[in-house]
């Protein structure tokens, strides 16, 4: 059972992600907060396996909440679910540590699946959206590198290939299906690939990816406001 803590200031979307993750036999809505104070208050106290966070709250914003509980110990991984797609905001959480991101119009079944992905230490990497999100993400920030190592060498040329198909949004599945290894293989590989980088989700992995040039920034035309 995946115990889950939301967080939106606006009751009726609470309801609405409670409703629709509290049916799934495997996930339990164990608290539901109104901003982000109230959000880390309650983890602290209920430890739940993953946090739905709005960004936009009162009080705390998603990006403080998401700041402070990845910092707990264990961390509590955090999925962002917003209105924007490209705004200062997001940007703010995935440097938070936020391990997945995902509009709020997005499909029932893609929610779900995203809770689950967090959940096992993936994180959710939409394809088209990601890497949209990322290419703003790494021009807004001029490609500063956010590890005091060098890449060269850091990781093996099997992890590199790893993090490249990563940035392209592939599941462990995927990877797995894509070079003809177990998934078993694919997993111990990541495992090992996010120490070394100082990052604790897949997302960051691929934000440190475009930051430190290891994968291109993806051509993104029209890229620089918010989606409408």
């Amino acid at each position: 059972m995946i115990r889950l803590l939301l967080a939106d200031d606006q009751p009726l979307v609470r309801a609405g992600l409670s409703g629709l993750l509290g049916t799934e036999p495997d996930l339990e809505v164990v608290a539901a907060a109104a901003d982000g104070r109230e959000a880390v208050d309650l983890a602290r106290e209920l430890r739940p396996d993953v946090a739905c966070l709005d960004i936009r709250m009162p009080v705390l914003d998603g990006i403080e909440a998401t700041r402070e509980l990845t910092a707990l110990d264990p961390p509590i991984p955090v999925l962002i679910l917003t209105t924007f797609d490209l705004d200062d905001y997001v940007f703010g959480a995935l440097e938070a540590g936020a391990a997945g991101f995902l509009l709020k119009d997005a499909d029932p079944e893609v929610i779900v699946r995203a809770v689950h992905q967090v959940a096992a230490g993936q994180g959710t990497l939409d394809q088209a959206l990601t890497r949209r999100i990322l290419a703003e993400f790494v021009q807004r920030r001029s490609l500063q590198p956010v590890t005091v190592q060098g890449a060269d060498g850091l990781l093996t040329t099997r992890e590199l290939e790893i993090l490249g198909l990563l940035a392209q949004g592939m599941s462990n599945e995927e990877i797995a299906h894509e070079l003809t290894v177990e998934i078993t293989t694919v997993k111990s590989h990541v495992a090992r690939m996010l120490p070394k980088l100082g990052v604790r989700s897949r997302l960051q992995a691929v934000v440190w990816a475009y930051q430190n040039r290891i994968v291109a920034v993806p051509e993104t035309p029209g890229s620089g406001g918010r989606a409408g």
